[in-house]
C-alpha cells in the first residue's frame, strides 16, 4: 500500500533533515533530527539500536516523522506509521551508507553499532500554505 504521494516522496528523497518522534517509557514524546531516505515503499533512517530512539522503537514501534524542504521552509510532509523492520549487518550498512552519502557525499565514516530502521507510513499529510 503506497500512501506516500509524489510531493512527500520528493521531500523524503531530497537531502532534507527530518525529525522523528518516538515515545519514552513514561509515554512522553522524544523528538530528534535524522537523515532519511526512501527504501522501496518504506522510509528509512539509521541509528544505534541502543540509542534512546532505538530503544523507544523496540518498546513501541509507533513513530511520527516530519520533513521540511531546506530550500522552501513552508513545504513539508508529515507521516505517522510504524517501524516494521530493523536491518543490520551488510544489508543494513548498504542503507546506512546510501543515506549518509546523500547528505555528506561519502559513506558513514565509522563501522560501529548502526542499523537501518524501516518505517511503513500509515498516514501522510502534505500541508499547503498561501
Amino acid at each position: 500500500m503506497n500512501v506516500l504521494n509524489d510531493e512527500a516522496r520528493a521531500l523524503f528523497a531530497g537531502p532534507n533533515i527530518a525529525h522523528i518522534a518516538t515515545l519514552l517509557p513514561d509515554g512522553a514524546p522524544h523528538s530528534v533530527p535524522v537523515m532519511i531516505d526512501i527504501e522501496g515503499e518504506y522510509l528509512a533512517f539509521f541509528t544505534s539500536p541502543n540509542s534512546r530512539k532505538g530503544r523507544n522503537l523496540v518498546a513501541d514501534d509507533r513513530i511520527a516523522i516530519s520533513v521540511t524542504d531546506r530550500e522552501n521552509l513552508v513545504r513539508s510532509a508529515l507521516v505517522r506509521g510504524r517501524v516494521v523492520e530493523q536491518v543490520g549487518g551488510d544489508a543494513g550498512w548498504e542503507i546506512v551508507d546510501r543515506i549518509f552519502t546523500k547528505y555528506t557525499g561519502g559513506p558513514y565514516p565509522q563501522r560501529e553499532d548502526r542499523e537501518a530502521f524501516l518505517v511503513e507510513p500509515a498516514h501522510v499529510t502534505v500541508p499547503t500554505f498561501g
